[in-house]
């Protein structure tokens, strides 16, 4: 991810891990930048980790639970070897088109378009992020009310369903809630609001996207490495879009938190491509885990530290060339090596077992799963 100036939009995911200098500081080459003291960057960094381990671990968790529900608004998306192998080159075109736009229309209007659609999405994300919390401390002694929101065409024997969602009083709370962070997002672009709806975004991608199995996840996998290796260092399409897409789809941390308080503006970032990307394969190799019925979770804790390997590779590789990195060109052969190297050390299972392949009616379309999977990818 390249540095911006101050004022400019934060870098979107696709581009790994970076930082926006303060504007206050002296302009190099055309480009502000900031000398953080070893304490603000040790501190932004460390949160940046802390941050992106948080969705992946309890994403991995909770997709384990919604295989198992019931209720249709948390069954999962499949992601199928076809979906996988086109999505590179799918993300590719949406990528450049969006350079297009940028460079065609007015940045502003763009962006305020953008900040309303993120603003919607947002709300639902971080509302059903909270749910399971607000079940357990909602007071019994307040009544728990249904709804139901339900949409028409036609009448009679003609009359179809447009859309018919059932709800509580407890998922209002939740969406009130939310829908304060949204207006506060909106209004300000603070950086901690950015964070919330970044971190529920991040969490709902790692539990309601699946992958059908091991194979398909090596594909997606493979695929977006070459993408984001290819559209980082090979062009500056990437950059650009970075530079002028406004939205909540990276995490930031300010590196001059301890001189400048909630109102720093030096941040070092992670896009939330390089969490979800590979949170998806980790928590495919928790369900794997479960499925073992074994009291050990080898091939989850496997992932799980070659995640917080590859990350803090990429960040020391950064720290030291001072230039950004495409997070996924370390985390990849990291996600899917060590589990590797425990299977051959440990070999528990030569396939994965029928219980992790989705049911027919599961399979996500390329278009569901493009919208989201771009979303959070950039």
């Amino acid at each position: 991810m390249a540095d911006v100036e101050q004022g400019s939009a934060v870098p979107s995911g696709s581009a790994g891990v970076g930082s926006a200098p303060s504007g206050g500081a002296e302009p190099v080459n055309g480009t502000a930048q900031f000398v953080s003291t070893a304490e603000g960057t040790a501190l932004a960094y460390g949160s940046l980790v802390l941050m992106a381990l948080l969705p992946i671990f309890f994403g991995a968790l909770r997709s384990v639970g919604c295989c198992k529900s019931k209720n249709s608004s948390d069954m999962p998306e499949t992601i199928t070897s076809r979906d996988a192998a086109r999505f590179p080159i799918i993300a590719s075109c949406t990528l450049f088109g969006l350079y297009l736009f940028f460079k065609i229309f007015s940045e502003e209007y763009i962006n305020l378009l953008l900040s309303v659609y993120f603003f919607v999405l947002g709300i639902l994300a971080l509302s059903h992020t909270m749910s399971p919390f607000m079940n357990r401390i909602f007071p019994t002694s307040l009544p728990n009310k249904q709804y139901q929101l339900l949409f028409t065409q036609g009448s009679g024997e003609n009359k179809e369903e447009i859309v018919n969602y059932e709800f509580d009083t407890k998922d209002l709370v939740c969406l009130g809630i939310s829908s304060v962070v949204g207006v506060w997002y909106l209004l300000k672009k603070h950086w901690i609001a950015n964070n919330v709806f970044g971190l529920a975004f991040a969490l709902n991608g790692v539990e309601l996207l699946h992958l059908n199995n091991v194979s398909t996840g090596c594909i997606l996998l493979g695929g977006l490495f070459v993408y984001d290796v290819f559209w980082v260092f090979g062009t500056n399409v990437m950059v650009t879009v970075a530079k002028s897409f406004e939205a909540p789809i990276k995490l930031v941390f300010p590196r001059d938190l301890l001189e400048r308080g909630l109102e720093a503006s030096n941040f070092a970032m992670l896009g939330l491509g390089d969490i979800v990307i590979p949170g998806i394969f980790i928590a495919l190799l928790l369900r794997f885990d479960v499925s073992l019925k074994k009291n050990t979770q080898t091939y989850f804790c496997t992932s799980f530290l070659a995640y917080i390997f590859g990350l803090g590779l990429t960040m020391f590789v950064m720290h030291t060339f001072k230039h950004a990195q495409p997070a996924l060109l370390y985390l990849v052969p990291a996600c899917i090596g060590f589990p590797i190297v425990a299977q051959l050390h440990h070999p528990m299972s030569r396939n994965i077992p029928e219980t992790l392949l989705p049911a027919p009616n599961m399979s996500a379309t390329a278009d569901e799963m493009i919208v989201a999977m771009v979303t959070i990818h950039g």
